[in-house]
């Protein structure tokens, strides 16, 4: 039997720069005890815990829910690079949609060294060689850090085929700082234009500045899931929940294609978000904020096509017209993404999760999204995964929309019936809630792949990985 996973609690520790943060144990249990105090439990009550790092020993994870509470539970360390917090999310949902458990925390944090992100093991064969090598013939550039090379490289692909020009990047970084300057969250809140960001030291000439690059930072980010059962016995708030979810992992696309975007993930990225438009019932076209992985501004500009946000070369008239910030047709990061509050590998999909559910309940103030119909997530690593979610107000509106479509009764039997109803035309599937609480509509989505997680606007909730929730 397949139980919802609601979203009762979430914590987040502001991000410091390398050096300037607590130790990663003392990080981690003040964003789980955070968590914790925000779902209204205390930490006896969580069965499970699933925690993501990826710069740690072994059993860091122990280390760092020992901070909440030796309660005997068990512990399961997750390391899956840039998606490693919405990876430990995605296992955690899976814990209670199953049934394995009812009350679980999703913990992810990173304590960084300084400077650009290498190798640790150098006397065994690189999970990256076959994509150093697909770089090396693409874009050459051997000289420069790994990730600079695989993320300049893909904005310069898109720039080749489609005439976009370098001001687009600096616009998405621009909007980024405009968006962080809202958030008390945000590790850089100064507000940026573009020529700022065109300005700054050239790190690929005519390719990248240092301002459209992310810097690494240590941090930490939790949620606590429940089923709606163990909700309804503590009392526990149940207006965000996840809705639909998918991880994927590279196709032979990646290299056949011989193309640097498809290289770091566009098509991984493209397959979650189909995965989760379907199994959330929407299209991009219904989100109103998504979070997603601009670890690089060239990330974020080819994401908005990946993810349908606009079409294939659409993404430069995209940012022209507004449609990626407030008063445009989605608000992407809000919280300033990556680019304003750094990237600490293990927290980052965490921190995207605490930003939308806030989005989705009506309490992120200053940087609070209106309409908040649908959310989504997206971020990089390694396999791709999606998450919508959403609120239970929606699926009264869906009923009402079948109404209109099909006619009262199909919307009457949708209200009442005790498992999903479908129509073959309709894409989603209605799954009554009973009452629903008086609360403005908001979904949310997430992907995820090679460790590309994708933070959409969430309908209910998407992750890509992607996810779809309410």
């Amino acid at each position: 039997m397949s139980h919802k996973a609601f979203i009762a609690g979430v914590g987040m520790v502001p991000f410091a720069k390398p050096g300037a943060s607590e130790p990663y144990p003392v990080m981690a249990a003040q964003a789980g005890r955070l968590a914790l105090t925000d779902a209204g439990i205390d930490y006896g009550a969580i069965e499970q815990a699933y925690v993501g790092y990826v710069y740690g020993d072994s059993t860091s994870g122990q280390k760092a829910v020992y901070g909440l509470g030796m309660t005997g539970i068990p512990v399961f360390n997750v390391n899956n690079n840039c998606s490693t917090g919405s990876t430990a999310l995605f296992l955690a949902r899976q814990a209670v949609e199953s049934g394995a458990a009812d009350c679980v925390l999703a913990l992810g944090f990173e304590q960084m060294n300084p400077g650009a992100i290498g190798t640790v093991f150098n006397d065994r064969p690189s999970p990256f060689g076959d994509f150093d090598r697909e770089a090396e013939v693409l874009v050459g550039m051997p000289e420069l850090p790994l990730a600079l090379r695989y993320f300049g490289g893909a904005g310069q692909s898109h720039m080749r085929q489609y005439g976009t020009p370098l001001e687009a990047f600096a616009q998405v970084r621009a909007k980024a700082s405009r968006h962080a300057a809202r958030n008390p969250l945000a590790l850089l809140r100064k507000e940026l234009s573009v020529d700022d960001v065109m300005n700054a030291p050239m790190l690929w000439p005519g390719v990248l500045t240092r301002l459209m690059a992310c810097p690494p930072t240590c941090g930490a980010a939790a949620a606590v899931l429940v089923s709606q059962a163990f909700a309804r016995r503590h009392g526990l708030r149940t207006d965000v929940f996840i809705a639909a979810q998918a991880m994927t992992t590279d196709r032979p696309d990646t290299f056949d294609r011989h193309d640097m975007m498809r290289l770091v993930g566009y098509g991984m990225t493209e397959a979650t978000a189909h995965q989760v438009y379907a199994q959330a019932g929407i299209g991009p076209e219904d989100l109103d904020v998504v979070e997603l992985h601009d670890c690089f501004a060239q990330n974020e500009l080819i994401s908005y096509e990946a993810l349908g946000l606009c079409p294939p070369g659409g993404a430069a008239a995209f940012i022209d017209a507004g449609d990626n910030t407030y008063g445009g047709k989605v608000v992407t990061n809000p919280s300033g993404g990556l680019l304003s509050k750094g990237h600490p590998l293990g927290a980052t999909g965490l921190a995207q999760c605490y930003e939308l559910t806030h989005q989705l309940r009506g309490s992120a103030q200053e940087r609070q999204v209106p309409a908040r119909r649908c959310s989504t997530t997206w971020g990089w690593a390694g396999p791709a995964w999606s998450r919508c979610t959403r609120r239970p107000e929606t699926d009264q509106r869906v009923a009402a929309a079948l109404a209109r479509v099909f006619g009262a009764a199909a919307a009457a039997f949708a209200q009442s019936a005790q498992r999903p109803y479908s129509v073959s035309s309709w894409r989603s599937t209605v799954k009554p809630l009973g009452a629903m609480p008086a609360r403005s509509p908001g979904h949310s989505c997430t992907s995820n792949t090679r460790e590309h997680t994708v933070h959409w606007k969430w309908w209910w909730w998407c992750p890509c990985s992607c996810s779809a929730g309410s």
